[in-house]
């Protein structure tokens, strides 16, 4: 699905806050909120392609610089943790007067830890996703903890984070330290979806532990594998977006007029998703897939493409054949795995070929069976192989029929 991208701009705790308004094309069926990490800005990386998967979906998300960062107004060193959350509050007011209730509210670091807090002031959110959120939001100390006698001593200091400048006051130090995060998160009374790397070296998983732990039911946490914090790995923030995706769908009150096409039994529909420059959303029996091309060809590689996708119905439906038989035969078959390989070659190269001139398709297998199997068995299911649905398809006369919609 197409997304459009509005630049917003409204009031905040202590000036005019610059945003994004990220809609699919087509109308809404929710709206959300996200929030960003500490000293971060709305446009990561993180931020854009949740909100895209989101539009895949149908919801909209509006995502904005808190005060005194990006593109916002302000200065950073008047803000603190409370600051942040009106600032949350202030968007989702604005969202909720142009165009509708932040159902879903997003954060990412000491963003998430910023959603927990303004929840209970939002009245039309129903669920809470953080990724990498520290318990406690005084954790983000840590990130200066160096600097933190100097502002002790002399009410503020410049403190480097991320490579860049910024003036911390005691003020921040504070408020940060006075909030009753612990009774927010268990009185939370919304969905709550916890993601965090195990591996994540600037806030601990440790603290998505004590989170979850502390939060009511209905919860649900997520484990982002090896990815890092500010999920910088495109494979990362792709695996986050879907996830936060999928899950919300559940707890929404979704506009049923504007959902996206829904497939009937056997029909899988394609559409450009506005992620990169050809990325397609598939919808096939309820699933929904990604598929693209690879850097190389001027794509963003958020997805298989077409001749992987075509590879992998072969393997799977390969892989698939021998299973059933197997099982229907009583083999031993303990796992069956199928490696797959395209290539164009010149069909002057290709001994059994009908075409003689120009370039063919080739496509290799290389099936490996594990089980206590004997030769003749092996050589069974490898027969088999050859007689799975879409192996024959591929070797059948298909005829393809294309008409245009209004």
């Amino acid at each position: 699905m197409r997304l459009d991208s509005h630049r917003i701009e409204f009031p905040g705790s202590q000036g005019i806050l610059a945003a994004r308004l990220d809609t699919p094309r087509g109308g809404a069926r929710a709206y959300a909120l996200f929030a960003h990490c500490f000293t971060c800005s709305k446009d990561i990386f993180a931020a854009s392609r949740i909100a895209a998967r989101l539009a895949d979906n149908g919801i909209a998300t509006l995502r904005f610089d808190f005060t005194g960062l990006g593109a916002s107004e302000g200065e950073f060193a008047n803000t603190n943790f409370s600051s942040n959350v009106d600032d949350l509050v202030a968007a989702a007011d604005w969202l909720a007067t142009h165009h509708g209730p932040a159902q879903l509210m997003v954060g990412h670091s000491l963003g998430g830890a910023a959603v927990l807090a303004a929840a209970e002031r939002v009245p039309g959110c129903r669920a809470v996703a953080t990724i990498g959120a520290p318990y406690d939001p005084a954790h983000v100390t840590h990130q200066f903890h160096e600097s933190m006698h100097l502002i002790e001593a002399d009410g503020e200091a410049q403190v480097t984070l991320a490579g860049r400048q910024f003036r911390i006051r005691r003020q921040f130090i504070d408020d940060v330290f006075g909030q009753p995060q612990a009774q927010r998160i268990a009185s939370l009374k919304r969905a709550l979806l916890v993601l965090h790397a195990p591996l994540d070296d600037t806030v601990s998983v440790d603290n998505a532990s004590a989170i979850f732990g502390t939060a009511k039911h209905p919860k649900s946490f997520v484990s982002l594998d090896t990815a890092d914090h500010l999920l910088r790995g495109k494979a990362d923030a792709m695996y986050a977006a879907d996830v936060i995706a999928a899950w919300a769908l559940r707890y929404l009150n979704l506009s049923p007029e504007t959902a996206p096409p829904q497939t009937e039994p056997g029909e899988t529909i394609v559409q450009e998703s506005g992620l990169g420059r050809y990325a397609q959303a598939i919808r096939s029996d309820g699933h929904l897939l990604t598929a693209d091309e690879p850097e190389s060809v001027g794509g963003d590689d958020l997805g298989p493409d077409p001749y992987d996708l075509l590879l992998s119905s072969l393997g799977a439906c390969t892989s698939m054949t021998m299973r059933m038989y197997a099982q229907r035969k009583g083999l031993r078959l303990e796992q069956a795995s199928v490696r797959l390989r395209h290539r164009k070659i010149h069909a002057s190269d290709c001994t059994d070929c009908e075409t003689k001139e120009g370039l063919v398709d080739e496509m290799t297998r290389e099936i490996t069976l594990v089980g206590d199997l004997s030769a003749d068995e092996r050589a069974k299911l490898l027969e088999i192989a050859d007689k799975c649905p879409v192996h024959r398809t591929l070797h059948s006369e298909v005829r393809v029929t294309t008409r245009l919609i209004d």
